[in-house]
């Protein structure tokens, strides 16, 4: 089976869980043999790996017929694409994309990232999936998040093949109901045009059905995973005095970092051994400043920036307590990763990786005395930082990403019958 995927993002380069996502389930599926996974992302930096998959870069794929020759093409892309594929795709351009800047190869310049003119990029990733549709030969469509979803759809205007979009968050989890209609428009007509629609947790799934009034028949639960971890062992601990309690995301209005503050100042009002790291980026950083320093608590707190790939774990594994306090999140594989490393964790009754989860602590976002309590527990009781340390750990093991991967696939077989 030929599975044409568009997505946003893709390791080592990534912005957020969606690309981590992407990344497992496509390595878990390909451990069926018989499926062929073709992966489009607007701008990939040749050092994706390629081994269960093919990486096809949107910036590398002609919308416009230029005259090149075949050593100008190979010395602009050939690092990512064969020139011979490069001419293959051209002859399926179909539509007049004049309008759209092209560099002189006929393509189109993408970030790769979430610009300021992110609409007008998910425009053009479109025309993109015209010149796919009209050459390439697959069974099915698979969109993950609502920035790919214009692209499935058109894919399968062209090809007749089914689409499976794939639901990572909505518009209601990031704005905390405050929602975009430009955003809701793209989200409601995918999920209107698909042939079925995955979502990452039931939480996201009624979300889907009740928000943007969708067939219960249509939407179905395949929840997250984590990456196995094989030397999950060498994240220790640096000898210290002071426990560590950290937040590892986004630093937004969704992610709910100012109840992490919070619990943070109720904690050191009983404590003064414990340090408290933000570690991330986004728009509310600037106000979580401002709070930790209004709080009085600026000593015990630590902002570390953007981290990635090992810089993760290694963060996680030398925290004592993981804590994701989460006002929505439609699943929420970080909490995951901690206790892969032996860290205990601590999620909102709010977020989708808590319907899989049994050795977790789950409270209420808001309930900021109830974070605190557990943070407490944990640093202060080594019984239960153990027992949480180590049957998490044994419960996050089995969670695999093969098994999303099954469950995809028998999703596909569905459709393909109708």
């Amino acid at each position: 089976m030929k599975v044409l995927m568009f997505g946003w993002e893709f390791p080592p380069h990534i912005l957020g869980g969606l690309g981590t996502a992407s990344y497992g389930l496509t390595k878990g599926m390909a451990e069926q043999k018989d499926l062929e996974l073709t992966f489009v992302i607007p701008k990939p930096h040749g050092d994706e790996d390629q081994s269960f998959l093919k990486i096809m870069g949107a910036c590398h794929i002609p919308v416009v017929w230029r005259e090149n020759s075949w050593e100008h093409v190979n010395y602009r892309i050939g690092k990512f694409m064969h020139p011979d594929e490069y001419f293959w795709l051209r002859n399926g351009i179909k539509y007049d994309y004049t309008r759209i800047y092209t560099d002189e190869l006929g393509c189109i310049n993408f970030s790769g990232k979430y610009p300021d003119n992110l609409i007008e990029e998910i425009s053009n990733y479109e025309a993109i999936a015209s010149v796919l549709a009209h050459q390439m030969q697959f069974d099915i469509i698979h969109s993950h998040d609502w920035l790919t979803y214009p692209a499935g759809v058109f894919a399968k205007h062209i090809s007749g093949k089914p689409l499976v979009i794939h639901v990572h968050a909505t518009d209601f989890d990031r704005s905390r109901g405050k929602v975009n209609p430009t955003v809701y428009s793209i989200e409601k007509r995918g999920m209107d045009v698909a042939d079925h629609i995955i979502t990452v947790s039931d939480l996201t799934r009624r979300t889907v059905i009740e928000k943007y009034h969708q067939d219960p028949r249509k939407v179905t639960t395949v929840h997250n995973a984590v990456e196995p971890l094989p030397d999950a062992d060498s994240f220790t601990k640096t000898e210290r005095k002071d426990k560590v309690v950290t937040f590892l995301g986004r630093i937004t209005m969704q992610k709910g970092p100012e109840y992490f503050v919070e619990a943070a100042h109720r904690v050191l009002q009983k404590t003064d051994g414990v340090r408290f790291v933000m570690a991330g980026s986004g728009d509310m950083m600037p106000a979580m400043i401002e709070l930790v320093a209004k709080r009085g608590i600026a000593d015990r707190f630590h902002f570390t920036g953007f981290l990635k790939g090992r810089q993760v774990h290694e963060m996680l594994g030398e925290s004592d307590v993981y804590i994701m306090p989460s006002v929505s999140e439609p699943f929420g594989i970080s909490p995951l990763e901690a206790m892969q490393v032996g860290t205990p964790s601590i999620i909102s009754k709010q977020s989708g990786c808590a319907e899989i989860l049994t050795h977790a602590i789950k409270t209420d976002y808001w309930d900021i005395d109830a974070m605190a309590d557990a943070i407490y527990g944990i640093v202060k009781y080594p019984a239960m930082y153990n027992s949480l340390r180590n049957l998490g750990r044994e419960e996050v093991n089995n969670i695999k990403w093969y098994n999303a991967g099954l469950k995809v696939r028998s999703i596909y077989d569905g459709v393909l019958k109708y």
